[in-house]
């Protein structure tokens, strides 16, 4: 893991909060720190260069999205997660994803296509070469340029929220065997060519329904893979 260089004096507090907050969210969605890891306040501000007083602001928003849990006189730990425990957050995910059509839709600017484009060749790549972690990078860069999508600001809140709360349970069956990530490559490569497809053509609400239909059908693809492995 790379640390981050906080100290510059350009840096704001608002600023330096974000980017703790953000490096420390994806070490845990991307299983850098796996379920039950606790987690060092000293070591943490040592290696961003700050007291123990912001940070500890991170590491409460991070408990408020559902990523961290604390325990007192113990100590923070990283949650774990559930497919059935999260069920009904992947149906409010499928729902705010159509939503996302319809609340304020944004038809995407050449700068945000273009990253779009950059994002189906790293996925095409991949399928030469698949790898899980920068895979699971990808899915999330992916997500984040999608939510750009909506000038919603509430929506784009919630739906980034939730999907950090699933995202490591996809990670989690790859690592456990339970889905196949050559598979999942292949999937995920039908989705963005479909997704490139409506934003060329300009309909957002093909978008949010295609969004919509993969995120049912990862969730449909893993609650049978996990009771496949369970009964074996």
């Amino acid at each position: 893991m790379n640390a981050l260089d906080l100290t510059n004096v350009d840096y704001s507090a608002r600023d330096r909060f974000d980017r703790m907050y953000h490096e420390i969210r994806n070490r845990i969605c991307l299983l850098e720190y796996t379920p039950g890891t606790r987690l060092s306040e000293a070591e943490l501000a040592e290696e961003f260069g700050v007291s123990r007083t912001p940070l500890r602001r991170v590491l409460v928003r991070l408990e408020s999205d559902g990523l961290l849990r604390s325990v007192h006189g113990v100590g923070t730990f990283v949650t774990d997660v559930d497919i059935t425990e999260l069920e009904q957050t992947y149906m409010l995910r499928m729902e705010l994803a159509e939503l996302s059509g319809k609340l304020s839709p944004v038809r995407p600017s050449e700068t945000l296509m273009a990253k779009f484009e950059a994002l189906a060749i790293r996925s095409k790549q991949l399928l030469a070469n698949p790898n899980a972690r920068e895979f699971s990078t990808l899915i999330m860069e992916f997500f984040l340029t999608l939510l750009q999508l909506t000038d919603n600001g509430p929506l784009r809140e919630v739906s980034e929220r939730l999907y950090m709360q699933t995202t490591r349970i996809w990670l989690k069956s790859l690592f456990v065997s339970v889905i196949d990530l050559v598979d999942e490559v292949v999937i995920f490569n039908r989705e963005l060519d479909d997704i490139l497809t409506a934003l060329i053509l300009g309909d957002m609400q093909a978008v949010a329904l295609i969004q919509k239909a993969h995120i049912s059908m990862s969730f449909t693809r893993m609650k049978i893979s996990y009771q496949t492995s369970a009964n074996a």
